[in-house]
């Protein structure tokens, strides 16, 4: 619910801050102070279009900020939490509008952090709902009329169980089209793949065969000079060289004579130790190193054809991998999936005929839950209209006659429902539309072409009455509603919005005394002119001040007569609730507060 509500530069609100109350609110005041000003500013919240002419004059910006409670808002906190906008265990959110006077942008924070008008929109439009006498959003839309009516009905559950199996079919249908649009080209799919088996058969590749013949083919391209670097180095390393009369020794032979050396000088100094220890390893290393590499030299074995068996061998592998695209380990990765994928093909009208059974059996199911939910959908409608027709009948309007039109559209792809196929989408085979004859020898026609001002202002608000127990709102706000409503019809929208008031705060713009004096909260607006600037106010009414208040809406002045028809209207009013709130009820009317303006 909203708990205050701070408006800056404003139109003509300079400064104000309003503290509401968590049931009934009721603003009112002379025509141009302002009330509709407030409502504006309210809108701004919800992310409405944010005029530049909204920000006061000779003022840099406007600023609308408001606060709510988040304990009734179920459907807005897990927004907020997707969005990253609230902190564990707040319990509160922050809307804030800014309107740039000198460029008529404006900037959308939610919780201080700036947001997209769209998502301002999205998390406002969770808070509040506002409702005027031109209002047409969820009355005159006939797209609202299903939610409407299935909210009324406690349908939505078996309106989602629909909407899963809708899902589930549509999700075989495309399926089985994927399989029909390949049946065209199925055998020349088949013929490619088997292509590739027998190719990757015949040629029985390895992932890691090129790496291995590329090395191999360097040693061919190179055989002579990798033999005499071979034979030098273990010449060197065990065989030693001539050198004129002697030969000189070799690498294996002088290390040898070093740590001979080195250990018959230890037996004389025993520091020496440690290099004649570390002589004689490496003595021991390079024998071993002379014995590998003799092994090397004699295992060298230049097959004559091997290097043009390496090189038929690449050819072979790389027109593989030319054909079929990717390293040899993809080309030998698709031979795998292709047998899998020839499997499928060949046995495609197999599968087309166990998608068809599925079909038909999800079909099936889909119209049973669809044609329960039209069942139920009817004696729903017949409810609804039975209660707004008792409703406007209340409202001083009791020639109304009020309908639920539920239709059909053909398909024939649709579901099999009373001898027909029937459009089926995730809302069910229901179009559903309101109809009304306000007058006596009037054929039902669709609400919105025939409903006027007055007539849909109360309409609205029989619909919200009836479906207040069910909205998810939890702010509803009535921008005079009760314009074209007479006074014996007054008490009846009063009584009407203050059982709203039971399920949802309702914050109401109302010209009726009959209407105000249902109040929780009374407030009143008025215009004050201070030197050459305009501006608003709002004061909190306290009980002397209310009656004062309504005498004034009833004759335009504060006399004795209409004080005491004021006391009379608001007692009537007072005994009505309290019948309403029952024996248990303390009594205590809920009340709010404004700050000093």
């Amino acid at each position: 619910m909203l708990l205050e509500l701070q408006i800056s530069d404003f139109a003509i609100i300079d400064r104000l801050h309003l503290r509401f109350d968590t049931g009934f609110n009721v603003l009112t005041g002379e025509t141009g102070a302002g009330k509709s000003i407030i409502i504006d500013a309210l809108g701004t919240l919800r992310g409405e279009k944010a005029d530049p002419s909204f920000v006061r004059a000779g003022c840099p910006r406007a600023r609308v900020e408001g606060v709510f409670s988040l304990e009734d808002c179920p459907r807005a906190l897990p927004l907020l939490q997707d969005y990253g906008l609230l902190d564990d265990g707040e319990e509160q959110v922050i809307l804030t509008r800014e309107i740039s006077a000198e460029t008529g942008r404006s900037v959308a924070r939610v919780n201080r952090q700036a947001v997209s008008l769209s998502v301002l929109r999205e998390i406002g439009g969770r808070l509040l709902d506002i409702h005027g006498q031109h209002e047409g959003l969820s009355l005159f839309n006939t797209r609202t009329h299903l939610d409407l009516l299935d909210r009324f009905g406690d349908l939505l559950v078996l309106r989602e169980q629909v909407s899963v199996q809708v899902a589930r079919l549509r999700a075989l249908r495309e399926e089985l089209a994927e399989l029909r649009r390949g049946e065209a080209r199925r055998q020349q799919r088949i013929e490619e793949l088997r292509y590739l088996l027998e190719d990757v058969r015949a040629a029985r590749p390895r992932p890691e065969e090129e790496g291995e013949l590329l090395r191999e083919r360097t040693v061919m391209q190179n055989a002579a000079r990798i033999t005499g670097l071979a034979n030098d180095v273990y010449a060197a390393l065990y065989e030693g060289r001539e050198s004129g009369r002697s030969a000189a020794l070799s690498v294996v032979e002088a290390m040898a004579r070093v740590a001979a050396n080195l250990e018959e000088l230890a037996r004389f100094d025993p520091a020496v130790t440690a290099m004649a220890g570390t002589a004689s390893d490496l003595h021991y290393q390079l024998e071993d190193l002379a014995a590998a590499v003799r092994g090397y030299r004699l295992g060298l074995d230049f097959e004559p054809g091997r290097l043009e068996a390496i090189e038929d061998r690449l050819t072979v592998l790389r027109d593989l991998q030319r054909k079929y695209g990717g390293d040899l380990a993809q080309v030998i990765a698709r031979a795998a999936s292709a047998e899998a994928e020839i499997e499928k093909l060949t046995h495609s009208e197999e599968h087309i005929a166990d998608l068809l059974q599925q079909e038909s059996v999800a079909l099936a199911e889909l119209a049973e839950l669809a044609g329960e939910l039209s069942r139920r959908r009817r004696l729903v409608g017949d409810e609804l209209a039975r209660q707004i027709e008792q409703a406007m009948t209340d409202l001083a309007m009791p020639n109304v006659r009020f309908a639920v039109q539920v239709q059909h559209a053909d398909d024939p792809d649709g579901v099999p429902l009373y001898g027909r196929r029937l459009a089926c989408d995730r809302t069910g085979i229901d179009r559903v539309e309101f109809l009304i004859a306000p007058n006596p020898g009037e054929p039902l026609k669709p609400l919105a072409k025939i409903a006027s001002g007055g007539e849909s202002a109360r309409l609205l608000l029989a619909l919200k009455s009836i479906l207040s127990r069910v909205d998810e709102v939890a702010t509803l706000i009535f921008d005079e509603i009760d314009v074209g409503v007479g006074g014996r019809a007054g008490h009846v929208v009063g009584q009407r919005l203050w059982t709203i008031s039971e399920n949802h705060q309702v914050i109401c713009i109302s010209h009726l005394p009959q209407v105000a004096a249902f109040a929780d909260a009374h407030f009143h607006i008025r215009k004050e002119i201070a030197g050459e600037r305009t501006r608003t106010s709002v004061t909190h009414l306290d009980e002397s001040q209310r009656i004062d208040e309504i005498a004034a809406m009833l004759d335009g002045a504060s006399s004795e007569h209409s004080r005491a028809n004021a006391r009379e209207i608001l007692l009537r009013a007072a005994q009505w609730k309290d019948r309403r709130q029952g024996p248990s009820s303390s009594g205590a009317s809920r009340r709010g507060s404004v700050a000093p303006v």
